[in-house]
């Protein structure tokens, strides 16, 4: 057996698992375009959550405080994804592990108290 079949053979699975989950995808886009129903009604097409109809100008001009939101989220959704490890981790780490987070939390909470004095928080 040459080199380029004993690839080819090592291969096989890896490229009928492909085809396989091509053809199965493909099955239930067509599936769900053929059966699914499709009924907009008002509600469907209102503003959702965003308050921009669903459907108007992309180039439209927005208020900033969507990305002030945008931006305090991603700010604690950090530090909850560091303060795990942190909290397992604490033995371990010591005095100065725990003294590094302390001013980790203290950056944030000055970051958060400048964004409150602002009005970034408050919705009209």
């Amino acid at each position: 057996m040459s080199e380029v079949e004993r690839l080819a053979l090592d291969y096989l699975p890896v490229i009928f698992f492909l085809v396989i989950g091509v053809v199965i995808s493909g099955l239930f886009v067509v599936g769900s375009a053929l059966l699914a129903p499709s009924k907009p009604d008002p509600e469907k097409n209102s503003a959702y959550e965003c308050g921009f109809n669903a459907f108007d100008d992309a180039r439209m001009k927005f208020d900033v405080r969507f990305y002030l939101v945008a931006i305090l989220f991603i700010i604690f959704d950090l530090e909850v994804a560091f303060l795990f490890p942190w909290a397992v981790s604490l033995g371990e780490i010591g005095v100065l592990g725990f003294w590094s987070m302390v001013g980790f939390l203290g950056v944030l909470t000055i970051g958060f108290i400048y964004e409150w004095r602002r009005g970034a928080l408050e919705w009209e």
